[in-house]
């Protein structure tokens, strides 16, 4: 596992996502395979599961993954 790289990201299918990245789909993800799922959130809308992305990817949201990962 490569530890200094986290995504986030929405989907409707988290497993088939990551079987994507994990394949090589994509040039981002490509060059920090393999990825492992560590955490999850299930929204109940499309637009909550944006907002929440959004979060992730704020400094503040940042801060909040890593200080969760840490504890894993």
């Amino acid at each position: 596992m490569n530890d200094s790289k986290s995504y986030v990201g929405i989907t409707d299918d988290v497993y088939r996502r990551l079987r994507e990245h994990n394949s090589g789909k994509h040039s981002y993800t490509k060059r920090y395979m393999p990825w492992e799922l560590i955490y999850t959130e299930e929204l109940t809308s499309i637009e909550e599961a944006r907002k929440r992305e959004k979060y992730y990817k704020s400094t503040t949201g940042r801060r909040a993954l890593k200080r969760l990962f840490n504890r894993i």
